[in-house]
């Protein structure tokens, strides 16, 4: 009898109490707890991580376009009073020289534009018809042979042009009052005068800070 009440408390003492299950039930479920917050905290820092890889990668992308856009504005040569470069808010129009192969030299309308947080460039078709070329800038986001969305989540998109050593802003910065000479009755149409330097000042989405830019026109 000694033996099996020896044996019998020996296998109480061994077993677990349900305070004591309660406890390690309680202790796994914390760690759990604790290790899916942290699971969510790395999903959602991978998150963040990969919008700003997105929206670094689409900056980079529409100023290295927009550098060989304005690096190739048409000449005034070109363009006998005509305006190369058009900046309004959140719209910028340019003329371009395109250059290919065993080809003359031929002229393009762009535009980059943002509507609803997003940035897209248009692109018309090159001609060397003047005329032409005054259709294409006038439709310039409806005659488009090709559009390309370059960045989203943008607020704002603002520009001012450097000419005559001084940053300026819209279109009558590029053309002067008529000049009426003395012996003449009526005016004379008055020269465009080119830019040679274009800030753009970018705005994101959930961002006070802007993001400026400065770009020389006219550089090939």
């Amino acid at each position: 009898m000694s033996n099996r009440s020896r044996t019998t408390a020996c296998s109480r003492q061994s077993g677990l109490t349900l305070i004591e299950l309660l406890v390690a039930i309680t202790i796994l479920a914390f760690i759990a707890v604790l290790g899916w917050r942290g699971l969510d905290s790395i999903v959602r820092s991978r998150v963040a991580l990969t919008t700003n890889l997105e929206q670094t990668r689409g900056m980079q992308i529409t100023f290295a376009q927009l550098q060989s856009d304005c690096a190739h504005l048409a000449e005034a040569a070109m363009l006998p009073n005509r305006i190369p470069i058009l900046i309004e808010r959140n719209r910028l129009k340019l003329v371009r020289t395109v250059f290919s192969d065993n080809l003359p030299a031929r002229l393009q309308v762009v535009t980059y534009q943002v509507r609803d947080g997003v940035l897209s460039r248009h692109e018309s078709n090159e001609t060397r018809n003047l005329n032409e070329l005054d259709e294409l800038w006038k439709y310039s986001t409806s005659n488009v042979s090709t559009v390309v969305p370059l960045l989203t989540n943008v607020a704002s998109l603002d520009m001012r042009l450097w000419i005559n050593n001084g940053w300026r802003s819209g279109i009558e910065t590029l053309l002067p009052p008529p000049i009426t000479p003395a012996d003449s009755p009526a005016p004379l149409r008055p020269k465009v005068i080119p830019p040679t330097g274009l800030e753009l000042s970018l705005r994101l989405q959930g961002h006070d800070a802007r993001l400026l830019k400065l770009f020389l026109l006219g550089a090939v």
